[in-house]
This record gives C-alpha cells, structure tokens and sequence, in this order.
C-alpha cells in the first residue's frame, strides 16, 4: 500500500454497504478512514429496514389476537401503547448502532462523525480537516424524494415516522411501492384508519401482475382505503389535522401524512462532478460492473448508483469492491436474479423474472399458479388468499421466476433463491418431495400451467 495519502481507501458514508467495504479493505491491509454525517448504520440499520420490520411485528399482533379465538383461546382486552414500541424499537437500533461502531473499530478504521465531500480527486473534506487517499468510496445511500406541491412541508417521509410522538388516529399514505405499502398495514394493524392514495392501476409497480393484483385486494380486505389512480393536489394545514386534497377535487381530513414515492440518490453537495464523476440527472452515479465510476480511483456502492437498491445488494458490492481493489481477487457483482420482499400483510417474496419480463427475455414460457386459503386460517376463519407463482422458460425448462404473497413469503422465497439462481429446472422441483402440510409444498407440487406464452402455446 502506498503511504502518499493518508488513506488507502476513504469511505464516504457508513451504512451498510460502506461499513461492508471498509471493514473488508482493512482486513486486506488496506488503511481506511469513513466518515458517516448521521448514526453509523445506515438507511437499513437506523430508519429502514430493521426498525420497519420490528413495527411490522407490533402490527400484526392485532390479527393473532382475533385468529387465536378459531383455536379455542379466549383473549382478553387488548391495549396497545406507542410509546413502549418506539422505546423498544429505539432501544434495539442503539445496541445495532453499537454493533457497527465495534465492527469498524475491531477492523481498525479511523471514524469520523461528520459530513464529507470531496475537496479534489484525492482529498475529502471533514469541517475543517481535509485528508487525502488513495481511493476514494461513495456510499452515501439514497434519501426519500416529495414532489413539489402546495402543503408538502406538512407531510412526513420515511426519515421521520419512526419518530413520531403519538401514534396518529387518521394516516394518508401517499405512493404505492415497497414503503408506502408496508407503512399502510403497519398503520393499519396499530389501530389508525389508513387511506393510501396511489396515481398508479394496482400497487408495487414493477412487481408480477399477479402480486400487485393480489396485494392491491388483500390491502383493501384488511380494511386500508386503497384509491388508486388517483394523487394529491395540496395539503392544508388545520387547527386540528391536515387537509389532504385530491386532484380529483375531493377532500381528506387527516392527522400525519406519509410520502413514500421513492428515493433517489444521495448525492447533494458530494462535489462529484466537480473532480470528473459523471452523475446523471437523477443523481445517480455511473459505474461499471466493478463499482468504479468514470474517476478510476473513486467508486460507488449501494443505493447511490441505483443498480438494485437493496441493503443486501449494497453489502455484496461493497465486500466485492474491497475484494477487487485490495484483496487482488476481481469481482463483477452478477445482480440478476435477485431476491427481495415486501413486507406488507400479507408480505410478498419473490425472485427472478415476472411474467411480463420473463416474455421479454425469454419468449415461450409457461405459468403455474395456485391461489388458496393458507391452513391456519381454515380454522381463524379470516379471509385471506395466498399466492404461489413459478414462471418457466419452455426451452431450457428453467424456472426463471417465483413469488409468492402470503404468510412467511420472505422465508420461502429466500430458500428457493437459490435454485432459481443455480438455474434448476421444473422437473428438478417436480422430483422433490415436499414437506406437508405447509404453504411452500405448493411450489413442486403444481404440475399443470395456467397459462403459456409463445410459440407453441398451450
């Protein structure tokens, strides 16, 4: 390692992918240095994916009261009290805080707690202190986006609801993606009366046809009111509340809220294009399949580059780019077939291609699906529907995509990650014997296609 900077390696952002990468280059020999603005962890550890999961918890507790009658128990009265979730959330995201703030002193990294932008090609400025390095890593996540709307400074995001002081009696939630979806039936299941407004046809834009169909119903069944194709033209301030109106000229009285119609890369005052990153319009920064951007010595990783924009994909990149750059060993990260969730009620997983994509790059695919009551609820007797789905290309007989919505989603479709990855084909889930009874038995148990699509169809 060269002792011209005073780094080998500055890491610009310390959440999951940043901390990732900088513990790995330290463990290669490299000297690194990061510096983080907020709490070291991250969008995921902090105000994302751990504290969303914890309330998601907290939300369905509502629904296993009502279902444990249909099993013979008698549950009393029920109370539930924010504060105590929160405090509890907040305690376990200051243990998760400490956790990482040991990973990168074990691993020998100099923190600093504070803001960084790059100050030249290689310096990055800290206050008043600039330090130099070798290499220079962006990883500084993405942050939530509001059109610009009259009233918008009344709306809260995704950074600020984990820190509200009461639980609110009334929530709009404005979008229809991973965040708005999750937050709606976290509401829900809390005890507020929730109103999700989404400009789109059915939810979870990107997403198979069949989930969006199906998440969109079961959100409306839990009791959430779900309008779509529809947007907010202003919000007004009241005495008491807020005043949600509708393009459509119609009103909404409300106490919070939410906007979740997306993120985009974190890239403000980074000073990026002033030493050569090239950055497109909607901040990204551009990088190549070994995360390094158009500066050769400055790379990217996780949620700023907008490749996937998941925590897991930000760890992968930034173990694979320390691994390419100090431990020798060059790694491409290879970011198809990547599995991901939705934790919504009822959550969602899935991997691979939809149906619509799979006739893109595929062609001639055939579809097997089941829809069907999940077995616990034979006896709660709620009304729920699961959805088992496996697309498969013809040719290969590969299975080039599964999702499924319905109770541990995201468990099932983690396993079966890896046989899409590895490129197993039907018949090799045919021969499998599954596990009975369970919901994921369905997935080598279906024989016949519902549908098929290209030459030859059925």
């Amino acid at each position: 390692m060269s002792t011209k900077y005073d780094y080998d390696l500055f890491v610009i952002g310390a959440g999951s992918g940043g901390v990732r990468a900088a513990r790995i280059a330290a463990g290669h020999g490299a000297r690194v240095g990061i510096c983080e603005e907020s709490r070291v962890g991250g969008t995921c550890v902090i105000r994302g994916c751990v504290p969303k999961k914890l309330m998601v918890y907290a939300a369905h507790f509502a629904e296993d009261f009502e279902d444990a009658r249909g099993y013979g128990w008698e549950v009393g009265e029920s109370r539930f009290s924010w504060p105590r979730l929160i405090g509890a959330k907040d305690a376990e995201i200051d243990r998760l805080n400490r956790v990482y703030l040991r990973l990168l002193s074990d691993a020998g990294v100099t923190l600093y707690q504070q803001r960084g932008s790059l100050a030249g090609p290689h310096e990055v400025q800290l206050g008043e202190t600039t330090v130099s390095a070798g290499h220079i890593l962006i990883a500084t996540g993405g942050r939530p986006w509001k059109p610009e709307i009259p009233g918008i400074e009344n709306a809260i995001t995704s950074d600020e609801v984990f820190h509200l002081d009461e639980l609110p009696p009334r929530v709009a939630v404005v979008g229809g993606g991973f965040i708005a979806c999750e937050f709606a039936g976290i509401f829900n299941g809390l005890g507020s009366r929730v109103t999700q407004i989404y400009r789109g046809d059915a939810v979870l834009r990107g997403f198979d046809s069949d989930v969006r169909r199906v998440v969109s119903s079961e959100l409306r069944n839990k009791g959430i009111d779900l309008r779509l194709e529809s947007d907010v033209g202003q919000i007004e301030k009241l005495d008491e509340g807020l005043r949600v109106e509708l393009r459509d000229g119609e009103f909404l009285d409300v106490d919070q809220v939410l906007y979740a119609t997306g993120r985009v890369p974190n890239v403000r005052g980074l000073g990026l294009p002033e030493v050569g990153v090239e950055v497109r319009a909607d901040g990204r920064v551009v990088v190549d399949e070994l995360s390094r951007t158009s500066v050769g010595h400055i790379h990217a990783v996780g949620d700023v580059t907008s490749r996937v924009n998941l925590t897991p994909v930000a760890i992968y990149e930034g173990h694979a780019f320390a691994d390419t750059v100090f431990g020798g060993k060059p790694r491409p990260v290879n970011h198809e077939f990547v599995p991901s969730a939705v934790f919504s009620q009822p959550p969602v997983g899935t991997v691979g291609y939809s149906e619509e994509e799979a006739i893109h790059h595929v062609g001639a695919v055939d579809v097997f699906l089941s829809e069907f009551r999940p077995m616990k609820h034979t006896l709660s007797g709620r009304n729920e529907k699961m959805l088992m789905k496996l697309v498969v290309d013809r040719a290969s007989q590969a299975v080039v995509g599964i999702h499924v919505v319905g109770p541990d989603a995201p468990e099932i479709v983690q396993g079966f990650a890896v046989a899409v990855k590895s490129g197993l084909t039907k018949d090799r889930f045919d021969s499998t014997i599954g596990i009975h009874p369970t919901a994921a038995e369905e997935l080598v148990t279906m024989r016949n296609p519902v549908r098929s699509h290209g030459r030859g169809m059925k």
